[in-house]
Parts: C-alpha cells; sequence; structure tokens
C-alpha cells in the first residue's frame, strides 16, 4: 500500500475507526490517542496491508490489538503500583429530527442511555463483537478474521451477547 491509498484509508474508513475506539474506550480522550495510534501503526505496516482485501477489518483489528496492549499494560502495572482507573463511561446521543416532541425525545435518551449502559456492562468477550457487528456493520467473517477467533465463536457471542441483554433489558422494554 502507498501513501495514497493510505490517506484514501483514513479518509474512508476513519470515521469507522473512530466510532469503534470511542466505544471501546468510552474516554474521548483515550479514544482520539487510540485513533491516531492505530494510524501511526497503519503507517508503519503500510506496506502489509492490502488496499484490495478489506482495509477496514485490518485497521479496526490494529486498533483492537493496541487497546489490548494497554490494557494488558494497565493491569500489570495496576497489580504493581496500584493506580487509578484509565475509562470513565460516557455517552452522547444526538437528535436526528427536530419535529418530535420533547417527551419522545427525552424518552428516546433514556431508553438509549440503558442500552449503551448494558451493552457497556457486558463482559468484553461479548461486548467487542456486538459493538464491531452492530456499530460498524462487520460481518460475521469480517468480526472473526478481526478478532482471530473462528466464525462459530463469533456468531455464538452475539446470541449470548443478545441473550443477556435481553435479560438486562427486559424490565425497561416491559415499561414502554
Amino acid at each position: 500500500m502507498d501513501k495514497v491509498q493510505l490517506e484514501q484509508c483514513i479518509h474512508e474508513y476513519g470515521k469507522d475507526v473512530y466510532t469503534f475506539c470511542s466505544q471501546i474506550t468510552g474516554n474521548c480522550q483515550e479514544a482520539d490517542d487510540l485513533y491516531q495510534d492505530t494510524f501511526l501503526k497503519a503507517t508503519e505496516l503500510k506496506e502489509g496491508i492490502d488496499y484490495n482485501r478489506n482495509p477496514r477489518s485490518y485497521l479496526i483489528s490494529v486498533a483492537l490489538r493496541i487497546w489490548k496492549n494497554r490494557r494488558r499494560k494497565f493491569a500489570w502495572r495496576k497489580r504493581i503500583a496500584g493506580t487509578c482507573a484509565l475509562a470513565e463511561e460516557a455517552a452522547e446521543v444526538n437528535v436526528l429530527e427536530q419535529e418530535i416532541s420533547v417527551e419522545d425525545v427525552i424518552l428516546q435518551r433514556e431508553l438509549e442511555q440503558q442500552v449503551r449502559k448494558a451493552v457497556g456492562e457486558l463482559p468484553e468477550k461479548f461486548r467487542i463483537p456486538v459493538y464491531l457487528y452492530y456499530t460498524l456493520q462487520l460481518s460475521v467473517e469480517e468480526i472473526a478474521n478481526v478478532l482471530e477467533i473462528p466464525q462459530g465463536t463469533v456468531k455464538s457471542r452475539l446470541h449470548k451477547a443478545r441473550a443477556l441483554l435481553r435479560q438486562e433489558l427486559e424490565v425497561v422494554f416491559d415499561e414502554i
């Protein structure tokens, strides 16, 4: 991959990579750092990226590996030196239509916050595939390549995550 193709990847897939970074970190500053580090790593590895094969999945897998390494390093340091937590829960909601009533907007925001909270509380092995599948709309095959696990494992994790979310949000949806 040459410099022009890398710039085109940044232009085409930068928003998706940033969205993924912000969802897994839960913090804008950490998401910015992770996003930047992802593309710095991509510039280092630009010869290894095949522009014709799905660079979006490759970039997301790079971001995921960097994030996992940081968490592992943080966990190790926490065991040794006992520092404070890196991530805090953050949620931003955009109102798409202005013609809906204020009550509907408030109810929609509350519902979205509860869903985001429920997804955020899932164990990591379920949360990451859910983000990749529903937010970035990657296929099961692409998720399997990103996470380096079999497709059947991705399917079972998505199924289990849906069941956990259904159980967690059952009360919320019964009220509506």
